[in-house]
């Protein structure tokens, strides 16, 4: 008697064949452009480890598909000098998405960072736009033919929301997510939708029906999660602007892992319904409340998307508030004594030495910027509690959702999650207002922690890891607390890039005692008897950046502020070598 194949391989194997249907074969890379190690789908959830260090992030630019023209529209503009570009006639829109969808094609094929390609339907949208441009004489709005992308949960009419599960694959969506009318109606280009975790509940974005989005900088290093997917496709320019989700880190933890910028807004700032998510709808309300937003590769970019989105998003999205957003100037300068805090630990955890290193010299840049006053937050003993707090308010239910999806099909948890997710038991109501309470009383504890000598000083921005340890290898992000705690506080967070970690880096060590389990499983991405630490060399190094909360305006502000120190600095260190 022969064992009959589980029927989710099928339905991978459906999926993964209609995916590379999608994409034109002149787009298609020559086997000698694809580093080897580029393994099955299948294979690359369990074999993992037999990845090279390998980056990919240069092939698009050399490959010799994309033109000259399509590499200076892919490469030389930001969002508004590109749609300045079509609404001044000098490009199309057709030319600008056809060129973008190309570059998603190559990067997809390197890479694995999409679920849903829609090229021909953003160069159809592309060809109406120029269409309404020629006959009117005027954009059809402020994002006029700007290519973006967008996580797959997002419903497209017509188009899956499988989140990486089988037993979701085929069953297209019946209507547009408010985010995605929202962006239309500012004239963006949809190109595609980007890979995520199995659930959406790991950090590296591997699942059976797509395979393992990988690291286009180093394929042993995770893309992070659970907006991988967007991160990498970001990264390799194969848009402009990608939107995500974030519940415990899903914007910020990508963009870390990939060298780009990334935003948590506060709950309200962005439309988030629409979404498939896999779990009884209305969790979000009872729980921990998820946010969408943006990926990009500036803070200039993010600040674009974010005034057009903002404004409106209450006239798109039942979950969103009023919001207004003021006009950024170009050569923006800190109010004077601008007040940044320096978070070093969130008293759970202690950064391994590279990353409180970076977070050190981050200080010191901006103790030399003018109208910038820096000055040491004390950790505070209740920022401890957030990260378990998070945890227990992501898993209200009993899971049964989930797992009657996965197992409808036969599919296996992907090792990370396995001994991670189960089924288990939901909580009372009690239970649930007895977890919100001590929520309450952390949120308000940690008030304090915005203020000097009472309420007289207030800090206007926070600079704290986005991780206690460097960007790790495959299946090894350890300590998610940090960026989780600000999704319990519902502080608008984002993450700048600072430099590539360095040969100076590999000596540091670790003095400050062990804190608890936590800690002691973080060090381990750092000792040597259970890490080569020269698989860090060259990966991005970035901080994370807090405002108070609602307070999303400034968050961006304090990221261009810090951005502009951080990138001085690195140019006049350039011009001593």
């Amino acid at each position: 008697m022969t064992v009959s194949e589980p029927s989710y391989i099928r339905v991978a194997h459906r999926k993964q064949a209609q995916l590379d249907s999608q994409i034109p074969a002149e787009w298609k890379l020559p086997a000698s452009l694809i580093p080897p190690g580029m393994l099955s789908p299948a294979e690359s959830i369990t074999n993992a480890k037999t990845y090279q260090r390998v980056s990919v992030i240069d092939i698009p630019r050399t490959c010799g598909l994309l033109t000259d023209r399509e590499l200076d529209i892919t490469e030389n503009w930001d969002v508004r000098g590109l749609v300045g570009q079509m609404v001044e006639g000098k490009l199309t829109a057709e030319e600008v998405v056809r060129g973008f969808c190309k570059r998603s094609a190559i990067a997809h094929q390197l890479t694995r960072c999409l679920t849903e390609p829609l090229f021909e339907d953003a160069i159809q949208r592309a060809q109406e736009l120029d269409r309404h441009f020629k006959q009117t004489g005027k954009p059809v709005g402020p994002l006029h033919g700007l290519p973006v992308s967008i996580k797959d949960p997002f419903h497209i009419k017509g188009r899956d929301s499988s989140i990486g599960i089988a037993a979701l694959a085929f069953k297209p969506a019946a209507e547009n997510a408010p985010l995605v009318e929202l962006l239309l109606s500012l004239g963006a280009v949809v190109i595609a939708k980007t890979n995520v975790p199995q659930t959406m509940g790991a950090l590296d974005s591997c699942n059976h029906l797509f395979g393992r989005t990988l690291n286009p900088l180093n394929r042993q290093l995770t893309a992070g999660g659970s907006s991988g997917g967007e991160g990498v496709l970001v990264a390799m320019r194969g848009v402009m602007v990608g939107l995500g989700t974030d519940i415990g880190g899903s914007c910020r933890i990508p963009a870390m892992c990939t060298g780009i910028y990334g935003v948590k807004p506060s709950v309200g700032r962005l439309p988030y319904g629409g979404q498939e998510g896999g779990q009884i709808p209305g969790k979000g309300r009872m729980a921990l409340q998820a946010v969408a937003g943006p990926l990009a590769r500036s803070v200039a970019d993010l600040n674009a998307v974010m005034a057009e989105i903002v404004p409106r998003a209450e006239l798109y999205g039942e979950d969103c508030i009023p919001g207004r957003w003021l006009s950024m100037p170009n050569a923006i300068q800190p109010p004077r004594n601008f007040t940044i805090g320096v978070l070093r630990s969130d008293g759970l955890v202690e950064p391994l030495p590279p990353i409180a290193k970076v977070l050190g010299e981050v200080a010191q840049t901006l103790r030399h910027t003018p109208g910038v006053e820096v000055v040491d937050i004390p950790v505070p003993p209740a920022l401890a509690k957030c990260q378990a707090l998070a945890g227990r308010l992501m898993g209200v239910d009993d899971g049964s959702t989930m797992m009657d999806l996965l197992e409808s099909t036969g599919e296996p948890l992907i090792p990370w999650l396995q001994g991670r997710m189960r089924r288990g038991k939901a909580l009372t109501v009690v239970q649930l207002a007895q977890l919100q309470a001590q929520r309450a009383a952390v949120e308000k504890e940690l008030l304090k922690m915005w203020t000097l000598g009472g309420v007289t000083r207030q800090i206007d921005a926070i600079i704290v890891p986005v991780a206690p340890h460097p960007v790790p290898e495959l299946d090894r992000y350890n300590a998610v607390g940090y960026t989780s705690s600000f999704n319990l506080l519902d502080l608008p967070a984002g993450t700048i890039p600072v430099r590539k970690f360095q040969e100076s880096d590999l000596s540091l060590e670790m003095t400050a005692p062990v804190l608890g389990s936590w800690d002691k499983a973080n060090r381990m991405l750092w000792n040597e008897k259970t890490v080569d630490r020269r698989v860090y060399l060259d990966s991005p190094l970035s901080i994370q950046v807090v405002t108070p909360k609602q307070h999303d305006y400034e968050l961006i502000q304090a990221m261009e502020i810090i951005d502009r120190a951080v990138r001085a600095q690195e140019v006049s260190g350039r011009s001593k070598l």
